[in-house]
């Protein structure tokens, strides 16, 4: 399946986390195609700063609020036909910090908005589901239909997220689809903060000649995802006519995998085109974090086959995209 980018113009789409680092990607692009796009954030982790460049946009409306109130949910959409669902709270060591605000905002907000959308009459509803929904598999790669047992109140969360989805195809014929993201990195995606991800932040430390800290060996194994391949699933998810491809669960990912170890030494060699120091700059070695999966690898053979997703981004490729962006911004 080839993505028909005209397809997309004059649609009515809602964004939920659309102040975020992936949703407002996705926004970006959407406006380019000329879609008319609601963004629909209560700026807890979202930033004002991602979305500003469309606020003068005519395509462009942001609403406040928030998914854990039924009334903003039904308010936002109001004469949407699709809703790419990407509120929620991220981040397994919050969860474990604090699993009963994470499940309000990752269970209770999801299925507000599975109710607003579905009586509204959406047509569909993209979703973000988890690659930490694989849980204690040791099976690589990680094949959609085979999952382990959770790791952590996160996981549970989004791993809940599939569930109902599914219950609301077989209850209600509401049509949905979820990804699975792996690791995604990229343009926007906040380096500060407790929990923030840890590409950003290596590249925030190194810039800084900080030492990035790294939770054990540094061999942990990850399939980092550009935010590029991200947002074109996104868009093949909305816009496919198979039937088979709706009311699934897809990896969204690269489908190849780089250790902490090895992600650091790319980092340093990409930076080290701007700042010929930052080749020195030493990692510090700290303890294993409490539900961190040890090795993630994705197969993307069921995107490619049902969707026709091909990532346009190796690893190497999205880094160096990001590692650009990042010397200019996060400076």
């Amino acid at each position: 399946m080839i993505l028909d980018y005209n397809t997309i113009e004059g649609k009515k789409i809602l964004v939920t986390g659309g102040a975020g680092f992936i949703g407002s990607n996705l926004i970006e692009k959407l406006l380019s195609l000329k879609a008319s796009v609601v963004c629909f954030d209560n700026f807890s982790t979202g930033k004002r700063q991602n979305i500003e460049p469309f606020l003068d946009n005519p395509n462009f409306k942001l609403i406040k609020g928030d998914i854990r109130n039924l009334d903003d949910c039904r308010k936002a959409c109001i004469s949407q036909e699709y809703v790419f669902h990407q509120a929620a709270l991220g981040s397994v060591p919050r969860s474990i910090n604090d699993p009963i605000t994470s499940n309000d905002v990752n269970v209770s907000g999801f299925l507000n908005m599975l109710v607003a959308a579905k009586d509204a009459g959406v047509k569909r509803l993209v979703y973000a589901a988890s690659s930490s929904t694989y849980g204690d598999s040791e099976v690589l790669p990680k094949v959609e239909e085979s999952i382990g047992k959770p790791l952590s109140p996160y996981a549970i969360t989004k791993y809940v997220n599939e569930l109902y989805a599914d219950v609301f195809k077989k209850t209600y014929d509401f049509d949905t689809i979820g990804l699975r993201y792996f690791n995604v990195f990229g343009r926007r995606q906040d380096p500060n903060g407790a929990y923030a991800a840890v590409i950003p932040k290596f590249v925030q430390q190194l810039v800084e000649y900080q030492s990035p800290v790294i939770n054990g060996s540094g061999e942990y194994s990850r399939d980092f995802t550009y935010i590029d391949n991200v947002v074109q699933m996104n868009l093949l998810a909305m816009t496919s006519l198979n039937e088979e491809s709706v009311n699934e669960v897809y990896n969204v990912a690269c489908g190849d995998r780089i250790t902490l170890n090895e992600l650091l030494e790319y980092l340093k060699e990409y930076l080290s085109e701007f700042d010929e120091n930052i080749k020195t700059v030493k990692a510090v070695y700290g303890p294993y974090r409490k539900g961190d999966v040890a090795h993630s690898l994705a197969s993307i053979e069921k995107a490619g086959n049902l969707l026709g997703y091909k990532p346009e981004y190796s690893v190497k490729a999205g880094l160096k995209e990001a590692v650009k962006w990042y010397w200019e911004n996060l400076k």
